[in-house]
């Protein structure tokens, strides 16, 4: 199974996602914004980082950038409600800075686990 990096500030969210993926077998760390996510990924590097796009301290389109300039060899997830924009139009900017796949909240099981098999096609992502 994978590292996984969930980078979020909305803690009730964080935890679903990490039973969720914990459920499916993977190893899971988490981050509370984009501010403590590159020392987090530093620290425990990770195949995926799930990056919620809209947060305090520093959003999530700075830090993909972040680790896209530093080479991280790692694959982004990013996900978002949109908050003050619409989530397709802040997913669309994610995709452009380095996100290698974006998912709209909420989102299903179902869809995490169709988005997991696409990045992490060589590893037994789990259902």
């Amino acid at each position: 199974m994978a590292k996984i990096l969930i980078v979020d500030d909305d803690d009730a969210f964080r935890k679903v996602l990490r039973m969720l993926l914990t459920r499916m077998g993977h190893e899971v760390t988490e981050a509370n914004d984009g501010k403590s996510a590159w020392g987090a990924y530093q620290a425990q590097p990770a195949e995926l980082v799930i990056m919620d796009l809209i947060m305090p301290e520093k959003e999530g389109l700075e830090t993909i950038q972040q680790f896209r300039r530093n080479k991280a060899a790692t694959k982004i997830l990013a996900i978002s409600g949109g908050g003050r924009v619409d989530a397709r139009d802040i997913l669309r900017v994610a995709e452009q800075f380095g996100a290698d796949k974006v998912l709209a909240k909420p989102f299903s099981s179902e869809d995490l686990a169709l988005a997991l098999k696409e990045l992490l096609p060589a590893q037994n992502v789990g259902a």
